[in-house]
């Protein structure tokens, strides 16, 4: 886990204090909502449909027991009892009281957390693939590297004004969990042929009202030069990035007019002013940095159990856990384990502080007291002993948490929608639960496979629907809630933006709807194919032809 030294924690003394006295001031009417603005953005509190919401930042996706016990007892003494993890492996409030935000702020610090850079135009909480450090075969750690991000882009002075919202994500495994070509700029890390480390670099990646799949601008970066070219990178774009229009303010707007070649000349040009300047990274920093990520006391296991092959046999809803939710380890005996926050009839992300104290205790228990927040609202448990998986089973099994949906239609990320959102055209979390409750059978979702359906309440694309296989869009028709159908996204590193299928339904329509994409599938596939592949082979047209066809 990252460490904070007595800089990181003076730093967010300093800053609690400012907030605290701007809420005051704010509240006492010395401040006005414009001026009030920008400083509870810094702080990450959004004024949302029916009250406040903050959101915290978990860097990279990383989160101790005893940290998620405080989320735990904040959601209790400040909230309605219970959080919701988003896909950019944050946690939210979304019922604090304003005046006493500073005082969460305060109780974050103690277990070195902060919400600081969780909205506003900066640069964001770096993401990465939630399997990292313990996946097989991968190819780097991507966790120091984005200790490394997280510590120069803080407060970064150059920075803190962007035209607007920027968001980095860096990949190390051979699969990539991250979305990493729909950031603002996505890092995969690699080994040229002398073995040294390096980046490819996407610039101009991102989702929200023109999705745009980020584009290569440099194919081996040395780590030595990994700040002194993401300086570059932000800096045109600081300095040509539009400010006139939040929605042609992203970076990818302006990668696409300027073309991606052009786009790359300035950086490189930028880049000479710099290249091996201050930033220029030493081995002794990285180090550094790593040493924050060292392996955990493993022991030396076998890597099978007679235990668990028994149960295997005698056991099938064990069985269909261990499928879908226990991952392969870079260690004899150890498993990864991802607890789906999918359960029907919950909102997709959601945890009680009930459930959330409860999956502490069990990672002090089975997995050194260390979770991760996954992209897609889930939590993973990264080092459990192959033979603690039976223990660790039926306990999630009694707190509802052993949901073996993992990869699966049910597993279906969503955003909060127009439940809470402010901005949503439409709720997302009903259409969440109307599609688990129809397909809640595992036999039936294993059949149809690996599967992404992602919701979003409106074209923010918080639910990141345009990467879903099944991408699903929040509309207004005339002030009424309508949903637009998207197929064959992907976030994998065939990155795709889906194909919008036809006019849009309304909400008691798209669990028939989903049924009738699904038959189509199921029809058409081709030996073990997945939805995605199929989609590839065949197009939208069929897809479209049988939905619109029965819906006459």
């Amino acid at each position: 886990m990252y460490r904070y030294d007595h800089y990181d924690h003076q730093m967010l003394q300093d800053r609690i204090a400012a907030f605290r006295d701007q809420t005051r001031r704010f509240l006492a009417g010395e401040l006005e909502s414009g001026q009030f603005l920008p400083l509870r953005l810094q702080n990450g509190l959004y004024i949302q449909r029916l009250a406040p919401m903050l959101r915290m930042c978990i860097p990279y996706g990383c989160l101790s027991a005893r940290q998620l016990r405080r989320v735990a007892r904040i959601s209790r003494d400040y909230d309605k009892g219970y959080a919701h993890f988003s896909t950019r492996q944050n946690v939210q409030f979304n019922w604090p009281n304003l005046a006493e935000v500073p005082d969460i702020l305060s109780e974050l610090a103690e277990v070195e957390m902060h919400s600081i850079q969780t909205s506003g135009n900066c640069i964001r909480n770096t993401t990465t693939d939630q399997f990292a450090g313990v996946a097989p075969n991968e190819i780097e750690d991507a966790r120091p590297w984005c200790e490394i991000i997280r510590q120069w882009s803080t407060f970064h002075p150059e920075f803190a004004n962007l035209p607007r919202k920027f968001k980095i994500a860096v990949c190390g495994t051979e699969r990539d969990q991250a979305a990493t070509q729909v950031h603002d700029i996505g890092l995969y890390l690699h080994k040229n042929t002398a073995g040294e480390t390096g980046f490819q670099v996407l610039v101009g990646g991102g989702l929200g009202r023109t999705p745009m799949i980020g584009v290569v601008i440099r194919e081996f970066l040395p780590w030595q030069h990994l700040l002194t070219y993401l300086d570059a990178i932000l800096r045109i774009y600081n300095q040509e990035g539009r400010r006139d229009n939040k929605y042609k303010a992203r970076i990818k707007i302006l990668v696409k007019e300027l073309g991606a070649e052009v786009f790359r000349d300035k950086v490189e040009r930028e880049w000479l002013y710099s290249k091996d300047g201050p930033a220029t990274l030493t081995s002794e920093e990285v180090e550094r940095c790593k040493a924050y990520f060292v392996d955990p006391p493993y022991q030396e296991l076998s890597d099978s159990d007679d235990e668990v092959t028994q149960l295997l046999q005698r056991d099938v809803l064990f069985a269909q856990w261990m499928e879908r939710n226990v991952s392969a380890h870079k260690k004899p005996g150890y498993r990864i384990v991802t607890l789906c926050l999918k359960a029907t009839g919950s909102a997709p992300g959601d945890l009680s502080a009930e459930q959330m104290e409860f999956v502490a205790t069990l990672a002090e228990s089975y997995s050194f007291g260390e979770l991760r927040v996954t992209h897609e609202q889930n939590l993973v448990l990264t080092d459990v002993r192959l033979c603690d998986l039976p223990a660790l089973y039926q306990a999630l099994k009694r707190e509802y948490l052993a949901t073996p949906y993992t990869g699966l239609l049910n597993d279906i990320i969503s955003c909060p929608g127009g439940d809470y959102c402010s901005l949503a055209n439409a709720k997302s979390i009903p259409v969440a639960e109307a599609i688990q409750r129809r397909f809640d059978d595992f036999s039936f979702q294993k059949n149809v496979g690996d599967i992404t359906l992602n919701i979003s309440g409106c074209m923010n694309a918080c639910g990141h629907h345009h990467v879903g296989n099944i991408g699903i869009l929040g509309v207004d028709k005339k002030g009424q809630e309508f949903y637009q159908i998207a197929l064959g996204g992907s976030s994998e590193r065939q990155t795709a933006l889906g194909q919008v299928l036809g006019p849009s339904f309304a909400q008691e329509e798209i669990p028939d709807v989903v049924n009738k994409i699904l038959e189509v599938y199921l029809v058409r596939r081709e030996g073990a194919e997945r939805f995605i592949d199929t989609f590839n082979r065949i197009g939208l047209a069929p897809f479209k032809e049988h939905v619109y066809a029965q819906a006459d």
